[in-house]
């Protein structure tokens, strides 16, 4: 009695992408909705570029689908990330990005750019609380002065609203990134003052989220962040 051939199996395989932070071009036409990607990276409902979070702004959808910006892209919901460019949000505003991507109608205040703005400030000032309580900013000419001197500087945060010839002497020839974009009020607070104009932030995690904020605002707004000189 002849022996009945084995069946050989079949083995499936597995679909592979060459990139798995990117979504397919497939689920983006215009008129499909937009899966939110895993990853480091995003695609702008405007512009369809795919960029890294840091360099995006996150929206979502608030009560009366009224388009809240998530600065911090922690808050529930689907999210539609813009590049963070004020040409870029005009575009969106213009064209009906937002509507697309979420399906219909949407909301949009008449001042969401201030409020990604003002948004963007509290942030940054948020971030030299943190670095005061961790013992990574001191604030003050002198003080400022010193940790320039010693290399301790990665980060310099002047008041918005201070002196150019003086934020240019506390700098001296010292290479380092200057943000500007708080009030000496606001600062002040920080340090449990009326008013503070110059601080020095340690190199560190939060010296890092510092830039990447103040590049968010200097795309976003046009205010200035750069190299002393």
């Amino acid at each position: 009695m002849r022996a009945k051939p084995r069946r050989r199996r079949r083995t499936r395989r597995r679909p592979t992408t060459s990139n798995a932070d990117i979504a397919p071009d497939a689920a983006i036409e215009d008129g499909l909705p937009e899966p939110e990607l895993k990853g480091p990276l995003r695609r702008c409902i405007a512009t369809r570029e795919t960029l890294p979070k840091e360099a995006m702004i996150r929206f979502v959808l608030g009560p009366e689908r009224v388009v809240v910006p998530d600065l911090a892209g922690r808050l529930p919901g689907r999210g539609m990330w813009l590049s963070a460019r004020a040409d870029v949000l005009e575009r969106a505003l213009s064209r009906g990005a937002f509507s697309r991507a979420a399906r219909g109608q949407v909301q949009l205040p008449p001042d969401l750019r201030a409020q990604i703005e003002t948004g963007l400030k509290g942030r940054i000032r948020d971030q030299v609380g943190l670095a005061r309580r961790a013992g990574q900013a001191v604030c003050g000419f002198q003080q400022v002065r010193e940790w320039l001197q010693a290399g301790r500087a990665a980060v310099l945060v002047e008041a918005d609203d201070g002196s150019p010839s003086e934020r240019a002497r506390v700098i001296g020839r010292h290479k380092v990134p200057v943000i500007l974009a708080v009030g000496g009020g606001d600062l002040g607070s920080v340090f449990g003052r009326d008013h503070a104009v110059h601080v020095a932030i340690a190199p560190g995690r939060i010296a890092e989220m510092l830039l990447q904020e103040a590049g968010r605002l200097a795309a976003v707004s046009g205010i200035t962040s750069g190299a002393g000189s």
